[in-house]
């Protein structure tokens, strides 16, 4: 049995070099997508691919990693990876995620046996899909790009030249692509050093001993806050826009949340069936969901480890939007943003004081490529927007921050696109009034203007525009996302999820949603929605007629607001 003193020393290893971990990847890397946004998964598994430690980025790759090392092992089995190997992953079915998202892995051995994993998972930029930068309208896997069911990328140490040149030669980027495999296999490397490092200082015996107590532990804390919650069975219902082919059709998403002594059951039974378009997900990724919610309600101020989802159980039925098998699309993998928080809204029913309301929704993500006149050569860089959180018990919710399904990001900053790519960022800031009203505001969105000084091609990743953000006790819808084009003009488009051929000069304005709200808008003290509107998140129109709140020029002060007291009692009162 390990002391509790040797335990908490390895298991701080394990975090710091998973962390190490992500420092070589982001140094290594081609993409800005990876080494400004932050978009990875990395992790350090016990023997059987059970995640013990973690550096955060996108929260639902880690879980995504776990899910793609069982498929491996049940693929080739323990036997067939040996020392030095590292592996990629890329079929979706069993790496929970997209083709461009590949899981690269590498076995840990110590004197030939094998004691651990590990792994990252990126978004790389080309491997062949149908079209350049993104697939929204997909409707067989055979269209999204090359697979890699767990191949070698290195084999006992040496690279594996045959499918280095497959990527070589079906890239439109071949340079950056295969730049950044090779940073997942210098971030693997790392992990593996790191933990064979461990082992000799202090045993293998004793290391994978303290990897069990680490899972042990994080099923005792979850089990300990699951009975916490309230016992019961609360459903939900939200939408996905459209799956990228039928345009006209809203893909319901259902689920079914039950809490019981021993479990927490997401049951995802009678969302969509036969969608043709690419945003069905992978069974990894709908467990991945789950499990980022259920961490955020149960063991929130600890790191990540496999067995902190032993009470989680999801039920899907297979060949559905929440449970795609092949030869399903997946490429456009937006409902496992958006579905996380239709668990919340079901929750909503049960522990309202527990649960946020819902946030912008979406990430919002705005990818642009081209030929770039300045180098000749061609371009794409993205970034995904901030949106506004949710009001909730505590308070308001946050303005313009990250999306709850990539709590480790960030946004690709004005400096870096503008520099790497033929756009102008025209304006960039909080959007007023796209929070719900209510005792505690809805947290707002941002606007993202950008200007093309070259023929380029927009591509938006945006999937919950038909349906608001929506509040908990009586607080109000905020607004959803939207795209639009030229905005001002005679020109002025409005869209959604949309692959855009533009001109130079022409603008793409990316708004993301704000936060619903929560609670009784007509509750909220005047003087804090007087701050509201001094700070710019609320118009003085809403200050009327959503808060009941009227304010004038302040006497004495130029430019100065105050509370109207009598007029903001009666515009109450009547309402």
């Amino acid at each position: 049995m390990t002391d509790a003193i040797t335990l908490e020393v390895i298991r701080h290893a394990l975090l710091a070099a998973a962390e190490e971990m992500a420092r070589n990847l982001c140094r290594t890397a081609y993409n800005t997508v990876v080494y400004e946004i932050h978009d990875y998964g990395i992790g350090l598994h016990d023997a059987n691919g059970d995640v013990v430690a973690d550096a955060p980025g996108i929260a639902i790759f880690t879980r995504g990693n776990d899910h793609g090392i069982h498929r491996a092992i049940e693929h080739l089995g323990r036997d067939a990876m040996a020392p030095g190997d590292v592996f990629v992953l890329n079929y979706p079915y069993w790496s929970s995620a997209h083709t461009l998202d590949p899981l690269v892995f590498a076995p840990i051995h110590v004197d030939g046996q094998l004691i651990g994993f590990s792994s990252c998972r990126i978004h790389v930029l080309d491997l062949k899909q149908k079209n350049p930068g993104y697939v929204l309208d997909s409707t067989d896997m055979y269209q999204e790009g090359l697979f890699f069911p767990v191949s070698r990328l290195y084999r006992a140490g040496e690279p594996n030249q045959e499918i280095f040149d497959i990527v070589r030669f079906n890239s439109r980027m071949p340079e950056r692509t295969i730049g950044d495999l090779q940073a997942q296999v210098s971030a693997c490397v790392t992990g593996v050093r790191r933990t064979q490092d461990l082992a000799a200082k202090h045993g293998a015996d004793v290391l994978l001993q303290a990897m069990d107590s680490i899972n042990a532990h994080g099923e005792r804390l979850a089990r300990l806050a699951l009975a916490e919650l309230p016992r019961g069975t609360w459903t939900a219902t939200d939408i996905v826009d459209s799956d990228g082919v039928d345009l006209d059709r809203e893909i319901l998403m259902k689920a079914t949340v039950t809490i019981s002594d021993d479990e927490f059951v997401v049951d995802w039974t009678g969302s969509e069936k036969d969608v043709r378009g690419p945003i069905n997900l992978p069974l990894g990724q709908t467990m991945a969901l789950c499990s980022l919610i259920f961490k955020a309600l149960t063991t929130p101020d600890s790191p990540v480890v496999a067995g902190n989802f032993a009470p989680l159980r999801v039920v899907t039925e297979a060949g559905s939007v929440m449970h795609a098998v092949p030869p399903m699309p997946t490429f456009t993998l937006w409902t496992g943003i958006i579905a996380g928080e239709v668990i919340l809204k079901a929750l909503a029913q049960g522990m309202p004081e527990r649960v946020p309301a819902s946030s912008g929704g979406d990430v919002s993500s705005m990818m642009g490529l081209g030929v770039n006149p300045r180098t000749g050569e061609h371009w794409l860089e993205a970034t995904n927007e901030a949106v506004g959180f949710g009001g909730h018990a505590g308070g308001d919710g946050e303005d313009g921050i990250m999306h709850l399904s990539e709590p480790g990001c960030r946004n690709n900053p004005v400096e870096v696109l503008e520099t790497k790519s033929p756009m102008v960022i025209d304006s960039y800031g909080y959007v007023p009034d796209s929070g719900g009203a209510g005792l505690h505001r809805g947290g707002v969105g941002v606007q993202r203007t950008y200007r093309f000084t070259a023929p380029s091609t927009g591509i938006c990743l945006v999937y919950k525009t038909k349906s608001a953000p929506w509040p908990i006790a009586g607080g109000q819808p905020a607004r959803p996302a939207r795209i639009v084009l030229n905005p001002g003009t005679q020109h002025e488009v409005t869209t959604r999820g949309s692959y855009n051929q533009l001109e130079a000069g022409e603008v793409l304005a990316n708004i993301t949603g704000g936060g619903g709200g929560y609670g009784d808008a007509f509750q909220r003290p005047a003087e804090v929605v007087l701050r509201d509107v001094v700070d710019g998140f609320v118009s003085l129109e809403a200050a009327r007629t959503a808060y009941g709140v009227v304010l004038v020029p302040a006497p004495g002060a130029e430019g100065g607001l105050a509370v109207d007291e009598a007029q903001t009692l009666a515009a109450r009162a009547a309402a």
